[in-house]
This record gives structure tokens, C-alpha cells and sequence, in this order.
């Protein structure tokens, strides 16, 4: 537990072009054997290296946890986060935006697809997401919107809480398309979050439930510690990413690495 609480307050970057967060669902015995949320950090650096930045079991959720996470963040050295890609958590958008009033909080699209697909039969989930992909990888906001309308006509019948989930989310789903498509690449990029959450749940597979919160942070940190010594590359695309965020972002990226 201690080379745990070293990790978990080491010093950070100043600058994370990209921020995921995400949650595992874990059983724990408290008493009786109850879930657990376990959130994770990725951040991917200025060199494109993925990063996991802390884990953090949470008692509760909502605005104050959130709070407590990224002033943590702030606390360990982060002077900015580009681009925070979440799975809709919340009161996350109000805690981020409290510490990193500029950070532009954007609804993962991975996890968007991903519930979307759990209303779907599996005989049709192919042409479902095939679909869904012509929505997120339109080039405006205003042809995205298009193709929502056409996915409305063709598949409300069937699958009516997709649209829905998709329409009540629209605001902070969009800040995607102000993108240029080299960003909307790297962003989109599902490998930092999935191959993490495949490990993990793998080890989760194999134990069942806790005995304690003590046991889960050991043996999601040394998971954590196993998989990231497999990250020696920067992911996928960075260079032409990294340029345009330049562009895009170049006061605060020189700021904060004055």
C-alpha cells in the first residue's frame, strides 16, 4: 500500500492534450458483498505516451468527488487538460470546468456506441453501428445532425432510446466536430481505454469479489503497473494530432511549458 500512495501522489505533466476517464464496477465485501465504482485517469502526454494518472475508489458520486479528483490532478503539478473525454458521469462537467475552466469536456463516443449497442440485437448490431459511425464521423455538426435525423426514420421503431440517448446528450457530444480530423483520430482512439478495462476486468473475472478495498487497489495497481509497461510507444497518429492541437491550442501549450 505504500509504493501504492507514492504512485498515486507523484508528480504529474503540466500539460495533458487528452484526458480519459472511465469506471469499473467491482465487488467488494463491506459487510455484505456490495459494487464498488473504481474510476481510472489516462491521460495521453505531450509526446503521445499513455499515462494512468491515479485510480480512485469512490464512496460516492456527483460534483464533490469529482471535485476532490481533479483538484488532486491540479494539486500533483496539471496546469491544463486540452481535451476531457468522460462516459457521461456526473457532475464531472461542473468539477472540471471549476479547476480547468478551459477544458473542453467532450462525451466519450466509445461509450456513446457501446451503450447504443446494448439495445441491439446481435443480428443487427453490424448494421446499427454502421449507422451510428455515419453520425460521428460526419465532417460538420450540421451533417451530423442530418444523419441522426436519418437513423431516427430507419430505427426509432426499434430501438427508440438510441436517438433518445444520442439527442439528450447532443451538447456534449458535439464539441467533436470542432475538430480537425486528425484530433477527432486520436480522441476517438478506443485502444487507451479498452485494452485497460479488458485486463482489468479480467482480473476482476477471476477473483469474484473483494475482501476489501485494500485488496482491489493492490491488485488493480499492480494490473495497472503490468499494462503500462507495455505503453513504450506514443499512440497512434500523434504527430499530425499533436500539430494540430498546436494550432489550435498554442498559447496554453507554450504557457504552461514556460
Amino acid at each position: 500500500m505504500e509504493e501504492v500512495k507514492l504512485w498515486q501522489s507523484r508528480p504529474l505533466d503540466a500539460v495533458y492534450p487528452i484526458l480519459y476517464l472511465d469506471c469499473i464496477y467491482v465487488k467488494v465485501r463491506d459487510g455484505s458483498v456490495r459494487s464498488k465504482a473504481v474510476y481510472l485517469a489516462i491521460g495521453v502526454n505531450m509526446a503521445g505516451e499513455k499515462e494512468v494518472l491515479g485510480l480512485w475508489l469512490a464512496q460516492t458520486e456527483g460534483a464533490k468527488f469529482w471535485l476532490q479528483v481533479v483538484s488532486e490532478l491540479r494539486n500533483r503539478g496539471v496546469k491544463d487538460i486540452l481535451v476531457a473525454c468522460v462516459d457521461g458521469l456526473k457532475g464531472f462537467p461542473e468539477a472540471i470546468e471549476s479547476v480547468f475552466p478551459h477544458t473542453i469536456v467532450q462525451l466519450c463516443i466509445v461509450h456513446m456506441v457501446r451503450h447504443s449497442l446494448n439495445y441491439v440485437s446481435w443480428k443487427r448490431c453490424k448494421e446499427v453501428a454502421a449507422d451510428l459511425k455515419r453520425i460521428y464521423q460526419s465532417a460538420t455538426v450540421e451533417e451530423a445532425e442530418l444523419r441522426l435525423g436519418e437513423f431516427e426514420e430507419k430505427w426509432d421503431r426499434d430501438y427508440p432510446p438510441i436517438s433518445q440517448s444520442w439527442r439528450r446528450n447532443w451538447s456534449r457530444l458535439t464539441p467533436f466536430f470542432d475538430f480537425p480530423p486528425e484530433i477527432r483520430k486520436v480522441i476517438y482512439s478506443t485502444n487507451a481505454i479498452e485494452s485497460v478495462n479488458m485486463s482489468l476486468r479480467k482480473l476482476t473475472k477471476i477473483r469474484g469479489f473483494f475482501p476489501n478495498d485494500d485488496a482491489l487497489i493492490k491488485l488493480f495497481y499492480l494490473g495497472l503497473r503490468n499494462i503500462s509497461q507495455k505503453w513504450t510507444m506514443p499512440i497512434k497518429d500523434w504527430k499530425p494530432a499533436l500539430n494540430q492541437f498546436t494550432i489550435l491550442f498554442g498559447d496554453r501549450i507554450h504557457h504552461t511549458e514556460a
